[in-house]
């Protein structure tokens, strides 16, 4: 599954794959725990081969911001942190139990030095990650809640069967009584 996902850039040989399959290590959550906390320095890059992650902030002592859902066959990290190696404001938090591979930043810096490829895997899961998050700014900004919700409908179903609706509503930027109101009106 790992290498599946890293062949599928099309940018690194065979022996870049298994060095780094080989300096990963295995780790298991169990639902609520955490990858990171916030103050915490990212020190691993985590590939998920199975589970949903929570991304989030506090806006608040009390509120809880849920900006990302990350779901198997991709990779995530606290990324400003993992760049910057400086502690982070975010939590990611395992919303089922987690079956992770994790690639330290040492390591990591080791195979960027070794195989100039993985310099540009990087540089093309940070595009893809700014495009990604641009289309979230541009959605909350510019759309209305109802469809915000049809987008994620269209996009990402997987997210509306199994993520608890506080988590869905704080994602969509609503309350979870609009949400309800959204849906109920789909329903008919």
């Amino acid at each position: 599954m790992l290498e599946e996902f890293l062949r599928s850039f099309q940018i690194l040989e065979e022996e870049e794959i298994a060095a780094f399959t080989n300096k990963t290590v295995s780790r298991q959550l169990k639902k609520g725990e955490f990858l990171i906390t916030e103050g915490k320095i990212s020190k691993y890059i985590a590939f998920i081969q199975s589970g949903v992650f929570r991304s989030f902030y506090r806006s608040s002592e009390t509120e809880e911001v849920t900006y990302c859902f990350t779901f198997e066959n991709t990779i995530i990290t606290a990324y400003t942190s993992w760049i910057t190696q400086l502690p982070t404001n975010e939590n990611i938090e395992a919303m089922t139990d987690m079956d992770l591979k994790l690639i330290s930043k040492d390591h990591m810096n080791q195979l960027e030095d070794a195989y100039p490829n993985w310099v540009k895997f990087f540089k093309k899961v940070a595009e893809n990650e700014y495009m990604n998050l641009e289309r979230r700014i541009f959605m909350l900004q510019r759309e209305s809640a109802e469809t915000r919700y049809h987008d994620l409908l269209k996009h990402h179903p997987e997210y509306l069967h199994s993520l608890p609706l506080q988590y869905l509503s704080s994602y969509l930027g609503i309350t979870q009584r609009h949400l309800s109101r959204i849906r109920k009106n789909l329903s008919f």
